[in-house]
């Protein structure tokens, strides 16, 4: 895609364009609190001898994951509109990597014929590179503690480009999932369904902290600092939410049409409803569980399972329709929750939330809204990429689900064997007792590990 750069197109920046590439970066806003939530939750549910360490670490894998989606990520996940008219993956990489042609020019310097609305996809790497940095933070809450540092630091480089691969594939219009029927507004597939994937892999290579499940000489039991600060955080990803939802949406001159990533009809009030019935379902319900089993776990678990359970369909749900399905969202998260806590399996978000509560969403998205038209592009008209060809199908739902799992645990399972094999993936049971913090920083907490003894057995959440 070549461009003469002394030419000047003022409709590539026109007050139209500022106001949608507004819209878009309101998104990126949103996407940064989201990490600021999640930082929130880990300082509050990590033992304080490890606190700061865990959370240094989440936060540079946010950032590794940031400069490699900035690197060569974007260029995977626009692929599939280069591929639409008949251009190709090399294509994509050629303009959109980090010294590419399209990311290093200024957005008057190129023709609308070669690339219209260029100011938009610019904006949409920084919007992508902070999920890319989240996915990383995510897959650290199955691994805090208990992974080098080094380890998680490689692992969060490779995700990074698995991960954008499923995007491809999975998150927009025209990638081949999503072409043939797979339907996911939010991106649960590559956001939270892969990670997910690769926890249940790392969970077999790295045994349960010290006190989770058994006592240590050194921790008795496995104690939150702060529930109240988890809590917070909590509430801060559901102030955030909203800005990034709308940047999941597509306008189209001249009227500002919009329609879901997904080009599914929609509307942005709806998705907004959609998304407050959501948490409100899957707050309620967390709460009659956590009063009825009387544990803690489920007025945190709740509200995010409602989340998730509807992030896959906030732009085809209607509201009474999205506070239901989130209603039963807690229920699969409970059941998955607490055969985990059986069989020891030290895991508290992943594999609940978004290995169970986001294949149940898309599931039950596909259930609900089967037949209704998505994919392709506004504009094209006939064609495999013709607008709304296709029609969302639960098959298309399950394959979705298998694949996106499917590439996080075999990408776990590759880097386990490879790291295995190397320079080792696991802190020792000793060091963790002891504390990252002081093992791996010297920082001495105020809290004697041996004095962290408890009064009486308690739920293990939040951890």
């Amino acid at each position: 895609m070549a461009f003469d750069i002394a030419t000047q197109f003022a409709e590539q920046v026109s007050l139209n364009s500022l106001v949608q590439n507004l819209v878009y970066a309101s998104g990126t806003v949103g996407a940064i609190f989201v990490v600021v939530g999640l930082l929130l939750i880990d300082a509050g549910g990590v033992r304080r001898r490890s606190a700061f360490n865990a959370t240094i670490e989440k936060m540079m894998g946010f950032f590794i994951g940031f400069a490699t989606y900035f690197l060569i990520g974007f260029a995977f996940w626009a692929a599939q509109y280069y591929i639409m008219v008949d251009y190709t993956l090399t294509d994509s990489i050629k303009d959109w990597w980090f010294g590419g042609a399209l990311s290093n020019e200024m957005a008057q310097n190129v023709d609308p014929a070669v690339f219209p609305g260029i100011n938009n996809f610019q904006i949409f790497i920084f919007f992508l590179a902070c999920f890319a940095g989240i996915i990383n933070v995510l897959l650290h809450f199955a691994v805090s503690e208990r992974m080098k540092a080094s380890a998680y630091y490689i692992v969060a480089f490779v995700a990074t480009i698995v991960s954008s691969i499923v995007s491809w594939w999975a998150w927009g219009s025209v990638g081949p999932l999503t072409n043939n029927g797979f339907h996911d507004f939010f991106g649960v597939g590559f956001v939270y369904l892969f990670p997910a994937g690769m926890a249940m892999i790392f969970h077999r290579q790295l045994s349960p902290r010290p006190g989770m499940f058994s006592a240590h000489p050194k921790v008795t039991e496995y104690r939150e600092p702060s529930l109240a600060l988890v809590t917070v955080g909590v509430f801060s990803v559901f102030a955030a939410l909203p800005m990034v939802i709308l940047s999941c949406l597509f306008f189209f001159d001249p009227e500002a049409l919009a329609v879901s990533v997904t080009m599914a009809d929609t509307s942005v009030g709806l998705a907004f409803n959609n998304y407050g019935a959501a948490w409100a379902g899957g707050a309620l319900m967390g709460a009659i569980l956590a009063y009825w089993k009387r544990k803690y776990a489920y007025l945190l678990l709740g509200p995010l399972a409602g989340y998730v359970s509807g992030a896959s369909g906030f732009d085809v749900y209607v509201p009474w329709q999205m506070f239901l399905v989130a209603m039963g969202a807690p229920i699969v998260a409970y059941v998955i929750y607490e055969t985990l806590q059986k069989r020891k399996i030290d895991d508290h978000k992943l594999l609940p939330l978004f290995a169970g509560v986001g294949s149940y969403g898309l599931i039950m998205t596909g259930l609900l809204h089967i037949g209704v038209p998505h994919a392709g592009y506004l504009g094209i008209e006939e064609g495999p990429y013709a607008f709304q060809h296709g029609e969302i199908g639960v098959v298309m739902q399950l394959v979705g689900i298998a694949v996106c799992l499917g590439m996080g645990m075999l990408t776990a399972w590759v880097m386990s064997f490879i790291l295995n094999n190397t320079i080792g993936m696991r802190v020792s049971d000793e060091d963790q007792a002891e504390g990252l913090d002081k093992v791996k920083w010297g920082i001495e907490p105020d809290v004697d590990p041996v004095a962290e003894k408890p009064s009486a057995p308690a739920s293990k959440a939040a951890a």
